[in-house]
């Protein structure tokens, strides 16, 4: 059995902290010369979040956020068409946009790249979008768990990411992203024990394990 392979779109990784373990490679999309190399800590704690639940997987990190949490839709479908280029089972989005006007670049790029699963948050773009698994925070989620609501299509899970240690966990990262990037976590392992992983069979794992 192959491992899923999973792409983690974001501020991209620091390969030495210690939460985080073997990352197969990557790459960077925005300014000419860029790395994958994480200078805001939010990609690493996203891919922290992931790997915990899913250790064995083949992991790649896609920097999109440079100097700050934001970042051009450009670069975003870049990124998003290395991951069909590259043959990634799962991308995780910890991000997305209100903008409505890019819908349909996303719907384009959804058409085409029907066997890749995108877990992004709900309500915004593109998770708002069919075929995109739509992940909603829930406060009162234990971080080993994960919701469903059949009336919505969307999954809810917690929005805490990997604890440090010695450090409260109100005092660190929390949010949407790491709801996002729990739910990732566990469709990496839902997926491990099975060929097909397209985002019907994935999002069918899921909801038959949701609590």
């Amino acid at each position: 059995m192959i491992n899923p392979r999973v792409a983690v779109i974001d501020s991209g990784v620091h390969l030495a902290h210690p939460h985080i373990g073997p990352v197969a490679g990557g790459a960077a999309f925005g300014p000419s010369g860029a790395t994958y190399s994480d200078a805001l800590g939010h990609g690493t704690a996203v891919m922290a979040a992931i790997q915990e639940k899913a250790p064995e997987a083949e992991y790649y990190a896609l920097r999109v956020f440079h100097s700050a949490l934001r970042t051009r839709v450009e670069y975003l479908l870049e990124a998003l068409e290395w991951c069909v280029d590259n043959r990634i089972d799962i991308v995780n989005l910890s991000l997305g946009t209100a903008n409505p006007d890019h819908a349909p670049r996303f719907k384009a790029f959804l058409q085409r790249a029907d066997q890749v699963t995108i877990v992004a948050a709900a309500g915004s773009l593109p998770g708002s979008l069919a075929g995109v698994l739509a992940v909603d925070l829930d406060p009162q989620c234990d971080r080993n768990s994960y919701h469903y609501h059949a009336a919505t299509g969307v999954f809810a899970a917690s929005g805490h990411p990997r604890p440090i240690p010695g450090v409260p966990q109100q005092l660190n990262l929390q949010g949407i992203s790491f709801a996002v990037a729990n739910l990732t976590g566990f469709a990496a392992r839902a997926c491990q024990t099975h060929d097909h992983r397209g985002p019907s069979t994935i999002r069918q794992l899921l909801i038959e394990a949701a609590d």
